[in-house]
């Protein structure tokens, strides 16, 4: 059994806090979009419900009135008139809320799919993915683009139109209570005081009592659950990582060491949960405790009046509710504490990923790269340094260039920087010094070792990263029986895991296949053919020669026997 502990309670000062105009440009920005005009007529439709409703309301406390006082001088007539009047009071209500519900869902979605395009634009663009991932200074960045802008824009939305919701209900029903209240007379140092609608200003004094009671004992809850929250991503994360490489796991047996990592993870999710049990107990006490105490104070400070005959029972009952409605807006902020406190955590998760997007990640210190990119320019390479991000050099300075139908093969010792060199080239890897001329990415491409194979059919395995219309299936299926892969070229349209259900070899061959398609100006060969026997990694390139004469080859790998399908040679030193 392993021992429980308790992980230390988070300081505010341990939470990162981006400002609250980049809380508010946050929340803003759709509202000022293309998308602006929709989403505010929507807006003001799901606004012009509530105050229907916060009128109907209203009519509802003079109903019942008029209802209490009726049942006190037994008038049988009024009391069916007035049940009828309830009728159609509840049936506009249940359209209206019906239509309101249905409108804010419509204007939730459409909010949420602008954040979510602006976000995976901003996130997939110039591989700012890959760097955030290299840099490591956001975890989980999908996590935060899945459920935190479903958060934002469901919250946020219902939040901001509760607020506007209370507002009414506090103007409208104040009245009500200043006109039932009537005049309090207090003594004081021997002096008389009347205060006009003493109701109202009890109602204030309560709620602004409650509120400073409540952000005073539950103010740490920001930080706890923004801790919450990434400790789960790191838990979620880890068990996909369980899931995507689980033959490799089972081949090591390595069930055992996984569990105990997991639970590792799940310590950090049950330590934390234990200060998210402590405050949200302190939260709920505080609020069950404000209302029920609440729901005691007009009958107290009106019972009296009603038995002196100064109010009729149907009084009682309308100034009651109205008090009710008034405390209640005006405990807007109490009510919502928790998710108030929420929401200040996702904006700064948010946040965080906004910087992160918005920022270049090189090390300044160390990188003085001049980048030139364009259909005309070449592969140039002057005086080029590559450094770790630790500022260590890996090689250079290097001058290079690659010409079309050059075939260059990238040899050296293991750590060298060889795949580092491919990764700079591509503009992946930001930390070096020089100048690097290269053509743009379309007519670049890059084989790793293991080639990406996205979920769906075989076709949109083989055309990717272009569309599975943009070559035919006469060509696909050419393409898959000239690198040996021609008994699946009948499954073009079948959907399966592929990454799986491929052998090494095949997706490695897969990968040529692709290449054969694409036709690129560069091609870029990192391992490409490791696991493929000398056979079949002789077969491909002479493929590639015979069918792309013009086409430049760059290849990083460590067999002797790649040197003869090249006609030159870069050797990198450790």
């Amino acid at each position: 059994m392993r021992a429980e502990r308790m992980m230390p309670l988070p300081q505010a000062d341990q939470v990162p806090r981006p400002s609250w105009r980049a809380a508010w440009h946050l929340i803003g920005a759709y509202w000022v979009s293309d998308d602006r005009w929709k989403g505010r007529s929507l807006l003001a439709l799901v606004i012009l419900l509530d105050m229907l409703l916060v009128y109907r309301a209203v009519l509802i406390t003079y109903w019942q009135k008029d209802f209490y006082d009726t049942l006190e001088a037994h008038q049988i007539a009024t009391f069916w008139h007035l049940l009828g009047e309830l009728a159609v009071l509840a049936l506009v209500g249940m359209v209206m809320d019906a239509a309101r519900a249905y409108t804010a869902l419509g204007l939730e979605m459409r909010w949420r799919n602008w954040l979510t395009g602006a976000f995976l634009t901003r996130w997939l663009r110039q591989d700012a993915f890959w760097r955030i991932s290299h840099a490591g200074t956001v975890e989980n960045p999908d996590q935060r683009i899945a459920e935190d802008l479903k958060w934002l824009a469901s919250n946020v939305l219902e939040l901001s139109l509760g607020l506007l919701k209370h507002s009414a209900n506090l103007v409208s029903f104040s009245v009500i209570v200043w006109g039932l209240s009537g005049v309090l007379t207090l003594s004081l140092a021997g002096r008389q005081f009347e205060v006009a609608g003493y109701m109202l200003w009890v109602a204030i004094l309560y709620a602004v009592l409650g509120s400073l009671v409540m952000e005073r004992l539950g103010r740490r809850m920001v930080a706890v659950d923004y801790r919450q929250q990434q400790a789960e991503a790191d838990f979620r994360f880890l068990l996909i990582r369980v899931r995507e490489h689980a033959e490799q796991i089972a081949l090591l047996g390595g069930g055992h060491a996984e569990q105990s990592a997991l639970l590792r993870r799940f310590d950090a999710v049950r330590a934390n949960w234990r200060h998210v049990m402590t405050y949200t107990k302190r939260i709920t006490l505080i609020d069950r405790g404000y209302t029920e105490a609440g729901a005691m104070v007009p009958y107290l400070l009106c019972g009296p009046r009603f038995f002196a005959g100064l109010m009729t029972l149907g009084d009682l009952i309308q100034v009651t509710q109205a008090f009710t409605r008034v405390r209640t807006a005006l405990s807007w902020f109490i009510y919502q504490y928790k998710e108030l406190a929420l929401l200040r955590s996702v904006c700064w998760r948010l946040g965080e990923l906004e910087q992160a997007l918005g920022c270049d990640s090189a090390d300044t210190s160390v990188t003085r790269l001049r980048r030139r990119q364009g259909r005309r320019v070449g592969l140039h390479v002057r005086a080029l340094s590559v450094y770790t991000p630790e500022g260590e050099r890996l090689s250079g300075p290097l001058s290079w260039s690659v010409l079309p139908g050059q075939r260059w093969l990238i040899t050296g010792p293991a750590g060298a920087g060889k795949s580092t060199l491919l990764r700079m080239l591509a503009g992946l890897w930001p930390h070096g010094v020089g100048v690097i001329a290269v053509p743009d990415r379309s007519r670049m491409l890059f084989l790793p070792q293991q080639s990406y194979l996205p979920d769906g059919t075989l076709r949109q395995c083989l055309c990717y990263p272009a569309t599975e219309q943009a070559f035919s299936a006469k060509a696909c299926r050419q393409a898959l029986q000239d690198v040996g892969l021609g008994q699946i070229g009948g499954m073009l349209d079948s959907a399966h895991d592929w990454s799986r259900r491929l052998s090494p070899g095949e997706r490695q061959k897969l990968a040529f296949a692709r290449v054969l398609l694409h036709r690129p100006a560069y091609l870029f060969l990192d391992e490409a053919t490791s696991a493929l026997d000398e056979a079949s990694e002789t077969s491909l390139y002479n493929l590639l020669i015979q069918r792309c004469p013009d086409m430049a080859i760059v290849s990083v790998a460590h067999r002797p026997a790649l040197r003869q399908f090249h006609t030159d040679c870069l050797a990198l030193q450790a």
